[in-house]
């Protein structure tokens, strides 16, 4: 589960993108989504990888033969690279490390998404991960596109944000100790939330986020695609079973 991050702490970068000159913002801009776009396509790659060889299936056998407990230490695994990885890349001054932050990020996002791309792909048919990838796609594209177009700042969507993000992660963690489904309604409702998260961290592109940080808001980006991306998927797989 993503949190939503706070971009506006004091950093040793230059000023806001937003009061920058024109030639400086847009160069951040394109820097940003070009390191998105990177990291979409690293994480794709690991995935080929890992589901076109034993690895996806070797982590399966592991995860299923240590029950519940191999699911928690795999989550509280994810979520300790992730506070890394988002420190590295937002902290600090050294470019290696941010890059290291970066790459930290998506290989941890390619590991925790192995059991629901192994199930998708020998359970859900040949159509369902690349149907899941464009529906996220369009819903990026469009949530990107109103975003700048209007110029509105989403950052209000903070509170909300860590909220829902906090319940959601809490029920998740119940639904795994209590042996209870988590049904449709709850996917809908993270689908929701990820589009919020969206918002929120394309606004900080454009109002919030300083010079030369393009690599923090591109790993902010990811994580919200990629939250995006795993609802979609886990959404159509239900539909599926339906």
């Amino acid at each position: 589960m993503s949190f939503a991050e706070n971009p506006y702490q004091v950093s040793p970068y230059g000023e806001i993108a937003a009061r920058a000159e024109t030639n400086e913002r847009v160069d951040f801009i394109r820097k940003t989504y070009i390191h998105l776009l990177g990291a979409v396509l690293a994480f794709c790659g690991l995935e080929a990888l890992y589901l076109n060889t034993t690895i996806a299936q070797d982590a399966m056998e592991r995860m299923v033969g240590s029950g519940n407990t191999g699911l928690f230490v795999t989550l509280f695994a994810f979520m300790g690279c992730s506070w890394l990885a988002r420190y590295w890349a937002n902290t600090s001054t050294s470019v290696a490390m941010q890059y290291a932050g970066l790459a930290l990020y998506v290989f941890a996002q390619s590991v925790i998404f192995i059991p629901i791309l192994y199930y998708s792909k020998h359970f859900g048919g040949t159509d369902v991960i690349p149907t899941a990838g464009m529906i996220t796609v369009l819903l990026f594209g469009a949530l990107t596109a109103a975003v700048f177009t209007t110029g509105k700042d989403f950052s209000f969507l903070r509170t909300a944000l860590l909220i829902g993000g906090a319940a959601g992660l809490g029920l998740i963690i119940c639904a795994w100790l209590f042996g209870f489904s988590l049904g449709i309604f709850f996917t809908v409702a993270i689908i929701a939330l990820a589009c919020g998260y969206i918002l929120y961290d394309t606004s900080n592109v454009l109002h919030h986020y300083q010079i030369g940080q393009h690599v923090a808001a591109a790993l902010a980006l990811f994580a919200s695609v990629a939250l995006l991306f795993m609802y979609i998927l886990r959404l159509l797989m239900q539909l599926q079973r339906r």
